[in-house]
């Protein structure tokens, strides 16, 4: 598409820092065919739109398997091709870091648990009983 105000998909950023948009801005400088139609600061983050919806996908797995974190997909009806009659659909990927990082011990259902990784699940280890832990973003 030749407008640049054209995009796909939204990657959407919550409690980041400084190394994880300059790793975005480096992938996305590897892929010429990538234009980045605005960038929007809101609360705890930043909302990218991006150009194509296939690449967005790729960079939030990019994300999650180098900095950890929670992804959630969703994908949002926009329009249908008027030529192909296809439901055309846009990617919203919110990639967000928790408060916590590897190594920290937090409090979980009234027990001390320390966070051994953090990927698609929370790892922990219940300090008391050497219990392990898969946990779900949203249950913490």
């Amino acid at each position: 598409m030749d407008n640049p105000q054209y995009f796909e998909g939204i990657l959407q950023l919550r409690n980041i820092g400084d190394e994880v948009v300059e790793f975005i801005i480096k992938e996305i400088e590897k892929n010429e065919n990538i234009n980045i139609a605005k960038i929007q600061k809101v609360r705890n983050g930043f909302d990218i739109y991006v150009s194509k919806q296939r690449f967005l996908r790729n960079l939030g797995n990019t994300l999650q398997n180098h900095f950890g974190g929670e992804l959630i997909a969703s994908t949002k009806l926009h329009t249908r091709n008027r030529i192909t009659s296809k439901e055309v659909h846009r990617v919203n990927m919110l990639f967000r870091i928790p408060k916590f990082k590897k190594g920290d011990v937090i409090d979980y259902k009234g027990e001390k648990i320390k966070i051994m990784g953090i990927h698609k699940k929370v790892f922990a280890k219940d300090i008391k009983t050497g219990k392990k832990l898969n946990i779900r973003f949203k249950d913490l």
